[in-house]
């Protein structure tokens, strides 16, 4: 938790979120470029968490010892460095002992929350983006905008709890949705949710916080995760295929999130929407009939049928993918992707990648690779914290004129 309201700490963690730019505060309101530099300099070389030597540091920073010990001064005032004990390693060590210096990745921390149409997953992380912990609570598909976004907020409060974590060390909170998002956090559309459509999610949420708030789509979110510590690590050009009953993707390239001009980008599963494509509730059918309610559930006996042989259920099954497949294809000749991830409860299904393996190498000059996802149901969330991460660091190595906080 954090000390109080006096405390360096408490005082920095107040004037980020004011807005103001971190390095100039940390440069004892000095605004010159070069002083600012030195200091995004300085806090990167402690950035991994590692007890470094000041003598180290102006070897890592190439800045001079003085240049050093001032920054370092205004980092350890802020509470993001400490100075720490180190044990001799000789006996025979000569003159003054050498000062050691660490980030506080503890002087702070991130969320990143899932808000879905079964369940709503949050993440806690300090800010090196270490988890300390994660929480998950199921809810009804039905619950109408005004109860999900409150039980979003219950399950901030219970792991916060669980943590021991004030909510007033919370740096940066991120936040997935499904459907279209603005960069203001507003749904523009969202039919997998009730009342989603034209909901101002980024002003509901930010009055439970007093830090930034961004809101993304949950595929491009599950891309970044993935970048960030799953399948597609070290790679450029991902696209991400959160694959449901209305599947969407997220791409990335040059290891950068595509969002299009509207935040529209990767919206493969809304042709339908358009009267172009038969309607899941019907493409899914064994019936005849359309599936009535369109749900997971209805969905999964479909699915367990066509296991057990069942023709129709089969046909049913073969219907879904081939829809899924034409759907990643056309994205993949519009990107041509490194890699493609599959997630979403469609990964679970029985011979997903290699229908997806032939029909890419079919439609597409160049096939990429085609994967599972890594990371499991907490895609989404991780992704939202990574989000966070990205908010805080640019705030921690901002060199440019102060020009106030997103979100």
């Amino acid at each position: 938790m954090l000390a109080g309201a006096g405390t360096p700490r408490a005082r920095a963690v107040a004037r980020l979120r004011k807005g103001s730019d971190l390095a100039d505060r940390l440069t004892g309101g000095d605004s010159s470029l070069l002083r600012r530099i030195n200091a995004a300099v300085t806090l990167r070389a402690l950035r991994d968490g590692q007890a470094v030597t000041l003598t180290q540091l102006v070897g890592d920073t190439g800045l001079s010892r003085p240049t050093v010990e001032g920054v370092i001064e205004g980092l350890v005032e802020s509470g993001l460095v400490a100075e720490v004990e180190q044990g001799q390693d000789s006996g025979r060590q000569r003159g003054r002992p050498a000062r050691w210096f660490r980030f506080r990745a503890e002087a702070g921390h991130i969320l990143g929350v899932e808000i879905g149409v079964h369940a709503v997953r949050v993440v806690l992380a300090d800010l090196a983006g270490q988890q300390i912990g994660s929480f998950a609570r199921d809810v009804d598909e039905a619950l109408d905008a005004e109860e999900r976004v409150g039980a979003a907020r219950t399950a901030v409060a219970e792991l916060l709890r669980k943590a021991g974590i004030s909510r007033d060390s919370l740096w940066a909170v991120g936040v997935g949705s499904p459907g279209i998002v603005d960069k203001d956090g507003s749904v523009r559309l969202g039919t997998a949710l009730p009342g989603w459509t034209g909901l101002d999610l980024g002003a509901r949420l930010r009055r439970s916080f007093r830090c930034p708030v961004l809101i993304e789509n949950d595929a491009n979110l599950a891309a970044i995760a993935e970048h960030w510590q799953g399948a597609a690590v070290g790679m450029g050009d991902v696209v991400f295929v959160l694959a449901g009953l209305s599947p969407g993707a997220g791409s990335l390239i040059n290891g950068r999130l595509h969002r299009g001009f509207g935040g529209a980008a990767g919206e493969i599963g809304a042709l339908h929407l358009l009267g172009q494509q038969v309607t899941p509730e019907r493409l899914l059918s064994t019936t005849g009939k359309p599936l009535d309610p369109l749900d997971e559930a209805a969905v999964a006996r479909v699915l367990t049928l066509a296991r057990e042989g069942d023709l129709v259920a089969r046909d049913a099954k073969e219907r879904f993918l081939q829809r899924l497949v034409h759907d990643v294809a056309a994205l993949a000749l519009a990107i041509d992707p490194q890699l493609v991830v599959v997630g979403g409860w469609a990964a679970g299904l029985d011979d997903v990648l290699e229908p997806l393996r032939e029909q890419l190498a079919r439609f597409c000059l160049r096939p990429p690779e085609v994967t599972l996802s890594t990371l499991g149901e907490d895609v989404v969330a991780l992704g939202a914290l990574r989000l966070a991460l990205d908010q805080v660091e640019e705030q921690l190595f901002a060199v440019d004129q102060p020009s106030g906080s997103r979100g």
